[in-house]
């Protein structure tokens, strides 16, 4: 891919998922949007004596070799970088990485929350940084780290994302996005909250000046722009770093009353507001403000996603019995509607594993018999996914005081075509689907709006809904179906 003319240009996306990593080259200026794909590698976990633990060594490896192959394909104008969130890296005083970036799933962090909270409660917390309560929030992964023999050598704290920023240009900072999910972030004044910090006992010192999506973050160290070809002065990006921020600035909604789903391992839904919603209603309803492009907030609630279908399939795939994804598709459509129902956010779907098993755990427990067929499961899985977003969408507007008219489904599970149809069908909402690289089309969009090519973020989202394939479903069948699966949840 290369520049073309001098009102469009080639940007570089890093985006790594928690089961994969890309880099994808994307032309962007006004009227163009296209996305190349030029590398893609694993992201594997690593299981260690202490804990469950991310290779971020190999991650960065993968990077640094997409990053060689984008050059070769003509002029890249900058780089961005997202993330999943919460996670991070210690560094110490020369700046070297203490130890593999522990993973949110590892089992460290439920204790740590009970400790967090007896300093500061619930109410407290989320008076201050809005955050939805998640056991592995940064706050909570913080206070299990401390009585490890690494938390006195550290002096430095880097999010993910950050974290490779650093190791390409050797500049430190924290982008805003990624930083309001640690429960560290003052949602209201928009920066680290100086008050948490020092209640927690922690060093200000550790936390990194923010960035603001689309802030320079610093041009490639020398030995980085030999491996990978690219020139010294290339610059590098703070896009939105947190992969969902990215994904929503990405949602092509043209008309106001849009809600979103973004779709992947996780389904975060919800809104896109101008402020905080911190009532104790919020708390209680378990609703997060995290922050987005341009000052917006995202006000949303994490579910436990198309996470829990890819854990059935591993569990399949180790037994040699999984049909593969179009077949249990189809056998998904024809099972018997809503045989059986699951609250995905229940706790017990949180770790790696036998997921099946669990999902007959959670059946049986609540009077319902578990599926005979893996198209049982997988149908169970994608109507309660659609239950889920129904619950958390209306709770949203609620809280919000406002009317929803749409719904856009972000992210790689809007290629499902049940879990779109299924979502408009529960909730009564028209649903459009795509696209399925929202999260890199953010990415690429905030660093080409960085260099003046792309307007605000009404431009983007424009531009996006003019590029990009989308699909369209309307609400069918009776709706009266979805009431009473839902009314069986909340028995249960």
């Amino acid at each position: 891919m290369s520049v073309t003319s001098r009102s469009e240009a080639a940007f570089a996306a890093v985006d790594l998922g928690a089961t994969s990593g890309r880099v994808i080259t994307g032309l962007a200026g006004p009227g163009r949007l296209e996305l190349n794909e030029v590398h893609r590698f694993a992201n594997t976990p690593v299981r260690l004596p202490d804990g469950l633990r991310w290779d971020v060594l190999a991650l960065y490896q993968g990077m640094l070799d997409g990053l060689r192959m984008a050059a070769r394909s003509g002029p890249i104008a900058s780089i961005g970088i997202d993330t999943w969130a919460v996670d991070y890296g210690l560094l110490d005083a020369d700046g070297a990485l203490i130890g593999l970036p522990f993973h949110y799933r590892d089992s460290r962090n439920a204790r740590a929350a009970e400790q967090v909270l007896a300093v500061c409660g619930a109410q407290e917390l989320y008076a201050v940084s809005g955050l939805q309560h998640l056991p592995f929030n940064t706050v909570f992964q913080l206070a299990a780290h401390r009585a490890s023999a690494q938390w006195g050598a550290a002096r430095t704290m880097l999010l993910i994302p950050d974290l490779l920023t650093y190791w390409l240009t050797g500049t430190v900072g924290a982008e805003i996005t990624n930083a309001s999910t640690t429960g560290l972030f003052d949602a209201s004044a928009g920066g680290w909250s100086d008050a948490l910090i020092g209640r927690l006992g922690l060093a200000r010192s550790w936390f990194p000046p923010l960035r603001e999506p689309g802030d320079p973050a610093g041009t490639l160290l020398p030995h980085v722009a030999e491996y990978t070809g690219l020139p010294a002065r290339t610059p590098v990006t703070a896009v939105a770093s947190h992969d969902t921020a990215a994904a929503v600035a990405a949602v092509p909604a043209i008309e106001p009353g849009f809600a979103y789903v973004s779709c992947g391992t996780w389904s975060l839904a919800g809104l896109e507001l101008s402020a905080p919603v911190l009532t104790e209603e919020s708390r209680a309803a378990n609703f997060t403000n995290e922050r987005g492009v341009d000052g917006t907030v995202r006000h949303l609630r994490n579910i436990m996603g198309m996470w829990l279908l890819e854990e059935c399939r591993r569990t399949w795939d180790r037994r040699g019995e999984d049909p593969g994804l179009a077949a249990l598709l189809a056998e998904a459509a024809r099972a018997r509607p809503f045989a059986a129902v699951i609250d995905p956010d229940d706790e017990a779907f949180l770790a790696p594993g036998d997921m099946p098993s669990r999902i007959d755990a959670h059946l049986l427990g609540t009077g319902q018999v578990p599926p005979d067929s893996a198209g049982g499961y997988a149908r169970c899985v994608l109507e309660s996914l659609a239950l889920a977003h129904r619950r958390t969408l209306r709770e949203a507007a609620g809280l919000a005081g406002r009317e929803l008219t749409r719904i856009h489904l972000v992210g790689g599970g809007s290629r499902n075509e049940l879990l779109c149809q299924w979502t408009a069908d529960a909730t009564g909402l028209p649903v459009t689907a795509g696209p399925a690289e929202a999260t890199a089309l953010g990415n690429i969009l905030l660093q080409a709006r960085a260099q003046g090519l792309v307007g605000d973020l009404a431009d983007m989202r424009q531009l996006v809904a003019r590029t990009q394939e989308l699909r369209h479903y309307t609400p069918q069948g009776d709706g009266r179906a979805w009431d009473l699966a839902a009314a069986r949840l909340k028995r249960a």
